[in-house]
């Protein structure tokens, strides 16, 4: 049951999992999902970044789910590490597609919430496309998603400390098409008083998957 404010529980692989469900006004055709930075930094739903990104995509009349991986806020089970949270993500995208099963479904992640949404989801036949902020490529191995032919964009600031634009840019290039990535000058990992430039970059990649659509050749 989702409550006036949006907040709603859904059942995950270690217990319940705490959300955030925010519906446009006519009916839901689009759905994003949004997953939030590393739990044990403080990394939760509520993060700027993710609330801006989500913020984009409502405002593109996507209805959009964020949630707390396991452990975080009333999510039942605890830190996993990267690989129960990707059980977490998948047992979101069911809880979208059961809720609006005619619905597209976007995912979107930040820092350690685009390395979960990456290496869970990004090929997944359901996830029409994707959207990976300060991504921590000094971290983790994004070898296994180079064969993802779905729209991708990443963001990441020219002085993020987590994930070098240029280590990014190798990961990029190796990348299947359609693929988008956006530096952001003098922006660090958390996008610090450059919000508005994130907010702006995925508004620009939704209305640009949006004329890749309109552009196909109808049969």
């Amino acid at each position: 049951m989702t409550d006036l404010t949006g907040n709603t529980l859904f059942e995950g692989p270690a217990g319940r999992i705490e959300a955030i469900l925010k519906e446009p006004d006519g009916p839901v055709t689009r759905a994003a999902i949004v997953c939030h930075p590393h739990p044990l930094f403080g990394g939760t739903m509520h993060n700027k970044v993710v609330f801006r990104i989500a913020r984009a995509f409502q405002d593109a009349g996507f209805a959009v789910l964020r949630f707390n991986f396991r452990g975080t806020g009333r999510s039942q089970g605890e830190h996993d590490h990267g690989l129960g949270e990707q059980d977490d993500l998948r047992a979101a995208i069911e809880f979208v597609e059961e809720k609006y099963p005619n619905a597209e479904i976007w995912l979107a992640g930040f820092s350690f919430g685009s390395a979960v949404m990456l290496r869970a989801a990004a090929c997944d036949d359901r996830v029409r496309a994707i959207v990976a902020a300060g991504v921590p490529v000094s971290a983790y191995d994004f070898s296994e998603i180079a064969r993802c032919n779905k729209p991708k964009l990443f963001v990441q600031g020219s002085r993020d400390q987590f994930g070098s634009a240029d280590d990014l840019k190798r990961v990029f290039a190796a990348l299947d098409e359609p693929k988008q990535l956006t530096i952001i000058e003098g922006a660090d990992h958390f996008f610090e008083g450059r919000l508005n430039e994130l907010a702006d970059a995925v508004s620009s990649f939704i209305d640009a998957v949006d004329n890749l659509v309109d552009s196909k050749p109808q049969s």
